[in-house]
């Protein structure tokens, strides 16, 4: 709708992961770093977390497009609370492996015929578990007994692991010992701070062809960041918003004003909180909103305790 009204020949803050949107920011650079570094040893387990909307999903996204489909075959799933025995099915089906009617003995003997299969094409498996956080104590052993398998002394498989803050807390569990000993690299997603919040703008704007129409002013900037956190999906909402205000009010100037008339109505609409407005008093008294710092603090490495 506002896309041909601003020039743009796509939207710019759809909430679908997109690789062709990947900003990467200094904390997001860094887990790909994990993530590439995870890959290269070709075993174990990556753990990514973050907070709803950090970015988790697009981070991998990323890394997958980047990957040659001859090499690889990758299968995704996003887990609800099932039980072991279906997280086994939902990974075997998830590599194209029939596992109809079969007792666990018989899927586990047709899953790793399939993995001998693909090793012979020369192929490795990647299994990426979304929402993994979801995932059962019993599940998440399942997926470690999986690692299990062997082929000429080489891993086969390689699992990442995506999920909010509560996976570290259920990897940490005592009776996780034996996976946390295969996590190779672990990372987690903060938020973005004041200047990477504006340049994540602008790039997703500018792939969308973007021309400065509308334009921005720096308070906007700030008062997105401010009522956002800094958090990417919380961005997008917010900014596909702006846009449609925008295009609505036929205007081509996009103020702190606007931006606090959206999202004041997007929390009426839907009732979300975290777009609030309760930040405001910083910028009045000099104080730095607490999402520039939690780039810095939350991004840190963050590995799983051993």
């Amino acid at each position: 709708m506002y896309t041909s009204f601003y020039g743009l020949k796509a939207c710019p803050f759809q909430l679908t992961p997109d690789a062709a949107f990947f900003f990467e920011s200094s904390v997001h650079s860094k887990a790909m770093a994990r993530l590439k570094y995870g890959l290269h040893q070709a075993e174990g387990f990556i753990v990514i977390t973050g907070e709803i909307g950090a970015g988790k999903t697009t981070l991998v996204e990323r890394l997958c497009a980047t990957l040659d489909p001859r090499r690889y075959t990758i299968a995704k799933i996003s887990t609800t609370q099932i039980s072991a025995s279906d997280t086994l099915r939902l990974i075997v089906a998830g590599f194209g492996i029939k596992a109809e009617n079969l007792n666990k003995g018989d899927l586990l003997k047709r899953f790793e015929l399939g993995l001998l299969a693909h090793f012979q094409a020369g192929r490795r498996l990647l299994l990426l578990v979304d929402e993994a956080q979801n995932l059962t104590v019993p599940a998440l052993e399942e997926l470690r007994m999986l690692s299990n398998f062997i082929i000429r002394n080489k891993a086969p498989m390689q699992s990442f692991l995506l999920g909010q803050p509560q996976l570290r807390t259920k990897l940490a569990l005592p009776e996780m010992d034996q996976l946390r000993q295969r996590v190779l690299a672990s990372y987690h997603l903060g938020a973005l701070n004041m200047d990477e919040t504006k340049a994540y703008i602008e790039h997703r704007l500018g792939v969308a062809g973007w021309r400065d129409d509308p334009r921005f002013t720096a308070d906007a900037f700030q008062e997105i960041h401010i009522i956002t956190g800094g958090i990417p999906r919380k961005i997008n909402t917010l900014c596909s918003r702006l846009m449609l205000f925008g295009f609505l009010e036929e205007i081509h100037v996009i103020d702190s004003e606007s931006v606090a008339t959206v999202a004041e109505e997007l929390m009426q609409e839907i009732g979300d909180g975290s777009l609030t407005l309760s930040m405001q008093g910083h910028r009045h008294s000099g104080l730095q909103p607490a999402g520039n710092q939690s780039a810095h603090c939350n991004g840190a490495d963050a590995s799983i305790p051993l």
